[in-house]
């Protein structure tokens, strides 16, 4: 079962465990400069605003509302990254195996979207070890930053990797832990008194539009640091007999009003205003998992900036310079300082 609640994407197998479910959100961010460098990870600016596709369906093409969902709106050239709620231990959230596609181009393996779990291609993250996703895996603790273009537009990975712009929008597929194991890792919790904590605090009238909404895809962005980890508990603690897959629509933010009737988010800041203010970025590592090297095709794929240099195409502001020199490490128990902005909202 999938529920939409405030902005937060909530999966449940209530029959495998009471306590079976895992909340996702998506994470409005600064687009990092794809110059060669390699960033820290940016803050998060406010969640997406979700809504079921179904709801619109007499004003979003035909082809979205046969995959259902839901939708959300981003501006072209905009970054993104997903937050998984991890706290299972305090919260009552649970531990899943999670699959995440971009246009149905596995973002951790570059493989083709396939529902079940593989072991041998290690193409699923792991929560609550993995607490957020920025972008895709091109290497060993490095990922290119999600930023959306239009689908068609031949900048999205998934465009670059199959030639077709036929999907778009993000793919995300969700198993629970089996029962037993859960349990059994609860109790050995318990007797250690553990407390894996992840926070970080990185803390009108409807119309019909004029032209036909418009799809984007997602395409590769800056590189940042962010270590991609392994399944600690293995292949037989998920229980695949039972899943929850949702299709998740990027909408042209400018279309948003025209469809929804709400006004879209504003343009988020630049990374060079934001590192100018003074504003906080982050690290995270947790030094006791093992982290995932990166899929060769994700990191043939070029990024934005590359792809608009051989268009000769303008579809990037001015970067700025951005050298960020507050850095806030935190890891798991740990919460950076109150006052900074939130990497992932509090639930």
């Amino acid at each position: 079962m999938i529920t939409l609640e405030g902005n937060n994407l909530t999966f449940r197998f209530p029959l495998v465990h009471q306590s079976a479910k895992s909340a996702i959100q998506f994470q409005r961010t600064l687009r990092i400069p794809d110059d060669g460098k390699h960033y820290p990870l940016p803050p998060g600016l406010g969640a997406f605003p979700l809504r079921h596709v179904e709801d619109f369906a007499d004003r979003v093409p035909g082809g979205w509302g046969e995959r259902a969902g839901v939708m959300m709106p981003l501006y072209q050239a905009e970054a993104m990254w997903i937050s998984f709620c991890a706290n299972w231990w305090s919260r009552g959230s649970y531990p899943c195996a999670i699959k995440v596609a971009a246009g149905k181009i596995n973002a951790i393996s570059g493989k083709p979207w396939k529902p079940e779990l593989d072991g041998s291609d290690r193409d699923y993250i792991v929560v609550p070890e993995q607490p957020w996703l920025d972008g895709f895996c091109i290497a060993k603790d490095v990922i290119r930053q999600f930023v959306a273009m239009p689908l068609g537009s031949g900048y999205s990975v998934e465009e670059q990797i199959t030639g077709k712009p036929e999907h778009g929008g993000l793919q995300i597929i969700v198993y629970p832990m089996r029962r037993e194991h859960y349990e059994a890792l609860l109790r050995r919790c318990e007797r250690a008194t553990v407390h894996m904590a992840a926070t970080r605090a990185r803390s009108g009238l409807f119309c019909r539009t004029a032209e036909p909404a418009r799809a984007m895809g997602l395409a590769a962005g800056g590189r940042m640091r962010q270590q991609i980890y392994a399944d600690p508990h293995g292949l037989d603690a998920w229980d695949q007999s039972v899943s929850n897959r949702c299709f998740v629509t990027l909408v042209d933010a400018l279309q948003w009003r025209e469809i929804t009737g709400e006004v879209p988010p504003t343009k988020p800041p630049t990374a060079a205003d934001y590192t100018k203010a003074g504003l906080p970025w982050f690290d995270y590592y947790a030094a006791d998992l093992e982290t995932l090297g990166g899929a060769p095709t994700l990191a043939l794929a070029k990024s934005v900036a590359e792809m608009a240099a051989e268009k000769g195409e303008q579809v990037l502001g001015a970067d700025g310079e951005v050298n960020p020199d507050t850095i806030i490490s935190i890891g798991p128990g740990e919460t950076a300082h109150p006052k900074a902005p939130p990497r992932e909202s509090k639930r």
